[in-house]
């Protein structure tokens, strides 16, 4: 993994994206794909794997496509042999960012984990050579993660089926991929999102293809497209057209394509993917479902029927002279793949072979082709010109790195930038230009150009400019505010790449403010005098700050201090308030601005800093304010509460700023204190899974709950160290498969069995509407057999569903009772749902007296 890292690092200009590549080729008609070349590929160090990922690609003009929802839904082993392989152009088009899952390495969630799952899948397709999209386009864009869903009717609901659908033709016409593969199968036993792009895929087959589908991509200059060939991955070799050995161990990378793929699953770490396998066959199995390219019953490799390269596309042009030089074309390339691993032999090649791209790109516009046929090879030329001038840097012997003064910027900063070209070959490079690219509100034009760079020489060029007032501040899902264009003139070809730098340069806001509690309940019931909030004031420039802080506080409301001053430097200052809520407050959501003034200038920004080793610096940028609801919530007088902390969940905190007597156990109260103390103990979602020392106590808790305790256990997934016999004192076997023991709907009837049962009296009267406003889901991870110990509580379904009446289940235990629920009142709770505060306050109040 770390020399893979290594391969990948992007400052000194190793910015091309390294590939992990087959041994063979699948194609049956490239038979001669000799054992001469396979044996100089063993021959040659893990140090030349750059270079091999750049000529790779060279063979084949063939691309494919990978349909999935959610970062992590590429299929990482076919992608990893298909691209560092067989060096085919591969992408994996994904519709969400993965907003409502759990994170499982921090505190992001919402929008914050969907930017931290982005950038873990880009790093994770750097190492599979695999450029990965998204549909969704920007921070709590209309295609979220809002959580599970069973059906693509329910999934479109809240995407929107129309936007849905014009971003994916739309993406299909400007990617133009031959080769479409869904990575999951439209059935009942998948969850909705996988459906919804599986059904899109299929459409697609022929709606892209439709002038009359979205007309007005057309009118932008976009073109019809054509997939040749849709698959669905298959189960088994029975119901396959087409299975793949893809099991092939590379003496390059010195591992299997399969591990391959691991090695970037493990970078999707905010949800612990990846696994370490061996070097084994393995097969992946395809069903061809729809095709241009051969009859279903010719069907005899991936690429049959499809041009796999421009000796392939020679064959089928009616122009005899586009022919021959698309046929001399591909010699040239096929000459460069045998000059590998000669840098110095391949660097010249490369200038010969983009000339001839160069000047066929403009005979075919010129041309009078089929303009279907015209579009598809203008597509494929230009791919190709783009790997051209990557291998063409990589076997340049150029070295480039990329320095900057700082990659936190702010309005009116001087910005210093050094590039240092060295060459370490031993050809002198002519007509090197550099070029700053920059976003449009920068209005950047900095260029220059060195005539010649000897062999063994160093030179470095500088640029400098200054942030404008009004520039724009970072957004993630943009693209990169600053690239450096580096282009390499020989004779009559041009050599252009866009380099990026080894980190995240973001603009930001000179100030930055957060509230902690972000979130605040006021208890109607218990209504305090004050409230009490802490403010982090965060500097984002060089300079000191004389900082005025206040708060826009609804009417009634007031606090204390009205504002703070302070002097505001490189480290960041709390300040404390005391609001102050009028007397007549009523049930209601309200939010309270942050406001900062320094300069003359209104800060009211939060920035969220996403920092892990793993992935670039990232920003999260959103209105800097306190959220707050108020309802009525009864709370049992001196109740006693531990809680075993999963690291998933906030539940406690909430709770705790309620008035909550909460203590949170950690591993040696757990081991040694008297447990006997709390009135009731509960557990974390997936605690089991987080905590070894809960698992090692379990005894301990039986114990508890024998003596008189009342322990509830939150929801958790069958695999989280879940013994259906042990776990609890009485058995409890949860749903499998997962998929099928949910509730989606989070508007879902909720019928209460037993109303008048004191786990919905006291401390507060539950009520129907108590079940309203919940988001996301009911429940998750319905038990399916119980001991007949337990009571059951609530029945619930999703649409057309056979009824839960597991959610709540209770039993009596000795002298004291356990309580399980699947229900997410985590969710409730972080979103302020009065119902699932209200709810979750008696279930784990059973052992208060009345």
């Amino acid at each position: 993994m770390d020399n893979i890292l290594k391969w990948l690092k992007k400052g000194s200009l190793t910015l091309i994206a390294l590939s992990l590549l087959p041994a063979c080729s699948p194609k049956d008609n490239i038979e001669n794909q000799d054992n001469q070349e396979n044996q100089t590929k063993e021959e040659v160090e893990s140090d030349n794997a750059e270079l091999w990922d750049a000529v790779n690609p060279l063979k084949t003009t063939v691309s494919f496509l990978n349909t999935g929802a959610h970062p992590d839904d590429e299929r990482s082993d076919l992608l990893a042999y298909l691209s560092r392989g067989l060096g085919v152009q591969t992408s994996s088009l994904i519709a969400n960012r993965g907003e409502g899952g759990q994170n499982e390495i921090g505190s992001e969630l919402g929008d914050g984990l969907g930017i931290l799952r982005s950038a873990e899948m880009e790093k994770a397709a750097e190492i599979t050579g695999v450029t990965a999209y998204h549909l969704s386009e920007t921070t709590s864009d209309p295609i979220y993660d809002f959580g599970f869903s069973k059906t693509t009717e329910e999934t479109l609901d809240h995407w929107g089926e129309d936007l849905t659908y014009e971003r994916f033709i739309r993406f299909i016409r400007e990617f133009q991929p031959d080769i479409v593969m869904p990575s999951f199968r439209d059935v009942p036993e998948q969850h909705g999102h996988h459906r919804t792009m599986t059904v899109l895929s299929l459409e697609a087959f022929e709606d892209a293809a439709d002038p009359q589908v979205y007309p007005e991509h057309m009118e932008e200059g976009l073109n019809p497209w054509q997939i040749k060939k849709m698959y669905l991955p298959a189960e088994s070799e029975d119901e396959a057209s087409l299975s793949i050995e893809i099991g092939d161990y590379d003496p390059i990378y010195d591992m299997s394509y399969p591990q391959l793929g691991e090695e970037s699953r493990y970078l999707h770490k905010s949800q612990g993917m990846g696994n370490d396998i061996e070097v084994e066959p393995r097969e992946f199995h395809l069903e061809l479902v729809d095709t241009t390219a051969v009859e279903s019953e010719e069907e005899e490799d991936l690429f049959s029927g499809i041009a796999y390269d421009f000796k392939d596309w020679s064959s089928m042009i009616n122009d005899d002279h586009l022919s021959e030089e698309l046929s001399n074309l591909q010699d040239t390339l096929d000459e460069i793949v045998e000059l590998y691993p000669e840098k110095d032999e391949i660097y010249p090649k490369t200038f010969q072979a983009l000339e001839k791209v160069q000047v066929l790109i403009n005979d075919v516009e010129d041309s009078d082709l089929e303009p279907s046929i015209k579009n598809d090879l203008l597509n494929k030329l230009s791919t190709k010109e783009d790997q051209l001038s990557e291998l063409n840097l990589i076997s340049s012997n150029l070295d480039v790195n990329i320095d900057i003064n700082s990659y936190v910027l702010t309005p009116g900063d001087e910005v210093e930038i050094s590039v240092t070209l060295h060459n370490e070959g031993e050809t002198d490079i002519d007509n090197i230009h550099l070029e700053l690219l920059a976003s449009e509100d920068l209005k950047i034009e900095e260029k220059e150009t060195l005539e010649q760079l000897e062999s063994d020489k160093t030179e470095e060029i500088k640029f400098s400019f200054s942030i404008p007032e009004n520039a724009d501040y970072y957004h993630t899902y943009d693209e990169d505010i600053l690239q450096l264009k580096l282009s390499v003139e020989n004779q009559d070809a041009v050599s252009t790449n866009n380099l990026e730098f080894d980190n995240t340069v973001a603009i930001l806001p000179e100030i930055s403010t957060k509230a902690f509690p972000e979130n605040i309940v006021l208890n109607t019931a218990e209504l305090k005098d004050s409230y009490e909030v802490t403010i982090e004031t965060e500097n984002y420039s060089d300079d000191e700050q004389d900082v005025e802080l206040s708060l826009d506080l609804p009417e009634g409301w007031t606090s204390e201090p009205e504002t703070q001053e302070f002097t505001l430097g490189n480290t960041p200052v709390e300040t404390d308030f005391k609001l102050i809520p009028p007397e007549d407050i009523e049930e209601n959501d309200f939010s309270i601005r942050i406001i900062a003034e320094a300069n003359n200038q209104v800060y009211d920004q939060a920035i969220q800093d996403i920092r892990y080793d793993h992935i670039n610096d990232e920003y999260n940028l959103y209105p800097a304010e306190i959220h707050s609801t108020s309802f009525n919530l009864q709370i049992p007088e001196n109740y006693k509460i531990g809680y075993i902390e999963s690291g998933f969940d906030n539940t406690s905190k909430y709770l705790s700023n309620l008035g909550m007597d909460i203590t949170v156990l950690e591993e040696e109260d757990l081991k040694s204190n008297n447990l006997n103390e709390y009135d009731a103990i509960v557990t974390g979602i997936r605690a089991n899974l987080e905590r070894e020392d809960l698992v090692e106590n379990n005894d301990r808790l039986h114990k508890y709950v024998k003596n008189g305790g009342h322990l509830v256990y939150q929801y958790h997934k069958p695999g989280d160290n879940w013994e259906p016999e042990e776990t609890l004192p009485y058995f409890l076997e949860i749903g499998e498969p997962s998929i099928e023991w949910r509730v989606t709907d989070e508007t879902a009837d909720v019928e209460m069995l037993q109303p008048k049962h004191k786990l919905f009296n006291y401390p507060n009267k539950i009520t129907d509407d108590d079940w309203e406003n919940w988001v996301q889901e009911r429940g998750l991870y319905f038990p399916m057999n119980w001991s007949e110990e337990y009571e059951t509580f609530v029945t619930m379904a999703d649409l057309d569903e056979e009824p839960f009446d597991g959610g709540i289940l209770l039993a009596e235990y000795g002298e004291g009772t356990v309580l399980y629920t699947n229900l997410v009142f985590y969710r409730q709770i972080d979103n302020q749902v009065p119902g699932g505060y209200r709810i979750f306050t008696n279930l784990i109040s059973y052992n208060a007296d009345q």
